[in-house]
């Protein structure tokens, strides 16, 4: 059987790569917009009725508009942007979240993309604050280090041209506290509030960790970094493109010490790990912020809608 796919943002980052994957498939017929016709609404509207599935990869309010001018009810949209994360109507888009999550994405027609941070932190922590180990209450903070593809394509352009010392170093941002992923890290790991979180970028292209720190202490009483680790490992034994690492990583994936953000780039893989001690507890968890991160989850996503093979073209 073939689908008619249409990227609506087709020159974008993500748009971009989802084409890359999307090329790989024969069941596929990806729609596409004439260059000169990417700000026509009627074309604009014309193609995304047209689609069995269409991905927005564009702004959130664009996104927005674009969601208006669909009215064909078999349509799936599935939104690359921020603005319908955690809004009612909309399936977040993470077959991995929770038992039922594949059926839901399958019946919905409205499926919101994770964000590149956010899917490395709720994997992590999920799992945990559905177990009990981690309390719903609890005062998370996470760091995550990103490769600059992320900022998109002036970003991108900023980083490649160089002649900027300062692009040498790492670069904090999001020092304001209200980073957009914030509401979707605290909607979908059960967590009553957002954690504080502090993304950086820095001089490399792709890749993307974030590490959660815990204190033994504030957990569940009796927690340990065994314990952490079997509620990850049970909840994801199966799962084609999560591993949970040996506690404390091994020497393919921390060689000398040093921890690999880029070894998940290339796949829809996520990679989680823990690391303790006997009082603190450090989950680090990776991806490809281009591929399980944004255009690998979105066409996971489709697959899951269209009940083919999960894994097919990814």
């Amino acid at each position: 059987m073939s689908y008619k796919v249409f990227v609506d943002g087709q020159e974008g980052t993500t748009g971009l790569r989802i084409h890359e994957y999307l090329a790989r498939r024969p069941d596929i017929e990806v729609l596409r917009i004439d260059a000169e016709k990417r700000k026509d609404n009627a074309e604009r509207a014309r193609l995304l009725n047209a689609a069995d599935v269409a991905f927005l990869c564009l702004p959130d309010a664009a996104s927005r508009e674009a969601v208006s001018l669909v009215d064909n009810p078999n349509t799936c949209l599935i939104d690359a942007s921020t603005a319908h994360r955690t809004v009612p109507g909309w399936t977040f888009g993470m077959p991995e979240l929770a038992p039922g999550q594949r059926d839901a994405i399958r019946a919905s027609k409205r499926i919101a993309n994770p964000g590149c941070h956010a899917s490395a932190f709720i994997l992590a922590l999920r799992p945990l604050v559905d177990a009990g180990l981690v309390p719903a209450d609890a005062a998370v903070s996470a760091t995550s280090l990103t490769g600059y593809s992320g900022g998109g394509k002036k970003m991108i352009e900023q980083y490649q041209e160089g002649g900027d010392v300062r692009l040498d170093a790492p670069r904090p941002y999001a020092l304001g506290l209200a980073h957009k992923h914030l509401p979707e890290m605290a909607a979908h790991t059960g967590l009553q509030q957002p954690p504080v979180f502090l993304p950086v970028v820095a001089n490399f292209y792709k890749g993307l960790a974030v590490s959660v720190p815990l204190h033994l202490s504030q957990l569940k009483p009796g927690t340990d970094a065994s314990a952490l680790r079997h509620a990850l490992a049970e909840r994801y034994a199966g799962e084609a493109f999560i591993r949970v690492m040996p506690l404390g990583g091994d020497p393919a994936t921390v060689e000398e010490g040093f921890f690999d953000v880029q070894a998940c780039n290339d796949t829809n893989r996520v990679d989680i790990f823990v690391f303790a001690n006997a009082h603190q507890a450090l989950l680090l968890t990776r991806l490809d912020n281009l591929g399980k991160g944004a255009s690998g989850a979105a066409v996971q996503a489709m697959n899951v809608h269209l009940g083919v093979e999960e894994s097919l073209g990814l």
